[in-house]
């Protein structure tokens, strides 16, 4: 799924700007459903053999070690850990799928739409963020499904982790014992920011390490039912509301640096209706 990053200076309103992308939690709904599994060494690392093709939901609150490329993939069976051992993820929701996919495909594009409302919604409830805060935050969700193998089989189950990073991250940072409201009074230490000449080509940090840009705020593109108002538009109502939104929390600059990230079709038709805005902060 692609995704646009792009960076602006203003003198007196003047911007120009070059073109970028960027990763978030979107990206990860859209990773995990796509491809298809043949054996048991696609479904993760540190594998469970009690999990492996496992037709039954697992459960809410588990805990474990996953990596970037865990992420990425469709199912997993990775072991679980105990909460107070270092972790990775945490799983935040699980469940039976709707009746309607008893016969879809494995990889029918509806889950796309079904993680975003289910994983996206619940996971601003687990952490106390609104959208806005979650969309900033160095912390993100991915959605799992059964193996392929127990797809055929007839299961039809869901997972919704929360994981420190995402696949743009060079690693997953660990959680603490519980997840639960880490976004109600956020720190640094789970807030986005990046290191980086641009926000495009630099992955996602905590704000606590060194970093030149900060996830700053976002706009709404649009309600639930608005059809997808087309590239130029989305990218040209975001380069507007950024800027003016930077400079005030900046405080009105007579120059500064800024940086947004805009989401093409694919994105929307997924549910997100936001784009993000990035002050260049060098701290």
């Amino acid at each position: 799924m692609p995704l646009r990053a792009t960076g602006a200076r203003r003198s007196r309103r003047t911007p120009a700007a070059t073109a970028a992308t960027l990763a978030t939690a979107a990206l990860l709904a859209a990773a995990a459903l796509t491809g298809c599994q043949s054996d048991a060494t696609s479904q993760g690392s540190n594998l469970d053999p009690a999990q492996i093709d496992a037709l039954e939901p697992p459960e809410a609150g588990e805990c474990r070690m996953l990596t970037t490329a865990d992420i990425g993939k469709p199912s997993n069976a990775s072991a679980t850990v105990p909460c107070v051992d270092p972790h990775t993820a945490e799983t935040f929701a699980a469940g039976s799928l709707p009746d309607d996919f008893d016969d879809a495909a494995y990889d029918d594009q509806g889950l796309g739409p079904f993680a975003y409302e289910i994983c996206g919604r619940e996971f601003m409830d687990f952490l106390g963020a609104d959208e806005s805060l979650a969309m900033r935050s160095i912390l993100s969700w991915t959605m799992f499904r059964p193996s392929e193998a127990a797809w055929d089989r007839g299961a039809r189950w869901y997972r919704c982790d929360v994981v420190g990073g995402g696949p743009g991250s060079k690693t997953l940072v660990t959680l603490p014992d519980k997840a639960k409201g880490l976004l109600r009074k956020p720190a640094d230490k789970w807030l986005a920011c990046v290191k980086g000449r641009s926000v495009a080509k630099a992955p996602r940090v905590p704000c606590t390490e060194r970093h030149t840009y900060r996830a700053v705020t976002t706009i709404r593109l649009g309600k639930a039912e608005d059809p997808f108002p087309g590239d130029k538009v989305v990218a040209n109502r975001t380069r507007s509301f950024c800027g003016d939104s930077v400079a005030a929390w900046l405080g009105y600059p007579a120059r500064y640096s800024y940086a947004y990230t805009w989401f093409p079709q694919s994105d929307w038709e997924a549910g997100n209706r936001r784009s993000v805005c990035w002050a260049r902060t060098d701290q």
